[in-house]
């Protein structure tokens, strides 16, 4: 193991896991080296322990992509899509440092962008940090496949009355292991929300549907049930805490110091 800490900068800072990244950033083995912010925004110079809660920090936060990776080992975004691209780009055109993206909601320009870069540095994707809904798409995918589309698949999801996007990335990814799974493309297999107002008719064969809650503070619940005519398998994921992503993204950390470019995901940090 190296002598000295891994050394992490952080991408939107301000957010709800941007700030719970800061402060599961401590410990001997992780040092937290800059807090990296939207060009021009007004909280640009303040120490990182103002989004924290905890005090002076020692570190500042910055809008200087250059400035914020100078001194880390691996860049920790979890901004926006649009801005986790332009880093990646703009990494790989420096030559590091490695790059962990937690952003959701990426249109094909981006995630092109995000696999050309991570030819140049490594790069982990993640639309989730869990170990634990690393494991649960694993299991669905297996489950997928061994069960076949004779078992209607149903992916029920739900989050904090704040958050913007559905469904949820994780639950996106669930849907895309159950695809895996069946050997087919989710895109041309989903059932939203949208599709089953009013009389949309019976359920389409071998469809993945999904159904989106928002409401209070739920942090992340997700479930994937398989039915068939006389029985229901029931896989499911409930969150308590938002420290548990927090500290994936460590995890995360720690696995992609010194790693060879090339793009990761989170199966590879648990070896799945």
């Amino acid at each position: 193991m190296p002598d000295r800490p891994i050394r992490i900068a952080v991408a939107g800072p301000a957010g709800r896991l941007g700030s719970a990244i800061l402060r599961a950033a401590s410990g001997r083995d992780v040092e937290l080296v800059a807090g990296l912010l939207r060009p021009g925004s007004e909280a640009v110079g303040m120490d990182l322990g103002a989004f924290t809660g905890s005090g002076d920090s020692g570190v500042k936060a910055t809008d200087d992509l250059d400035a914020a990776v100078q001194n880390a080992d691996v860049l920790i975004d979890v901004s926006t899509a649009a801005a986790a691209a332009d880093h990646a780009a703009k990494l790989a055109e420096r030559g590091g440092p490695a790059l962990i993206v937690g952003a959701t909601g990426f249109d094909a320009e981006d995630e092109r962008a995000i696999r050309e870069s991570a030819s140049a540095i490594p790069i982990l994707k993640a639309q989730n940090f869990s170990l634990g809904v690393t494991l649960l798409t694993a299991f669905v995918e297996r489950a997928s496949e061994i069960l076949g589309e004779e078992w209607d698949i149903e992916i029920l999801e739900m989050h904090h009355r704040a958050k913007a996007d559905a469904p949820s990335g994780t639950a996106r990814m669930l849907g895309e292991a159950a695809a895996r799974g069946r050997g087919i493309e989710l895109d041309d297999n989903a059932e939203t929300g949208a599709a089953r107002d009013g009389m949309p008719g019976p359920r389409t064969r071998g469809d993945i549907g999904f159904a989106v809650l928002r409401g209070g503070g739920v942090v992340g619940d997700h479930e994937v049930h398989f039915a068939a005519q006389e029985e229901m398998l029931t896989l499911a994921h409930r969150a308590f805490d938002r420290a548990l992503f927090a500290k994936g993204a460590i995890v995360a950390a720690r696995w992609m110091r010194g790693r060879a470019p090339g793009l990761y995901g989170m199966r590879d940090v648990v070896g799945l």
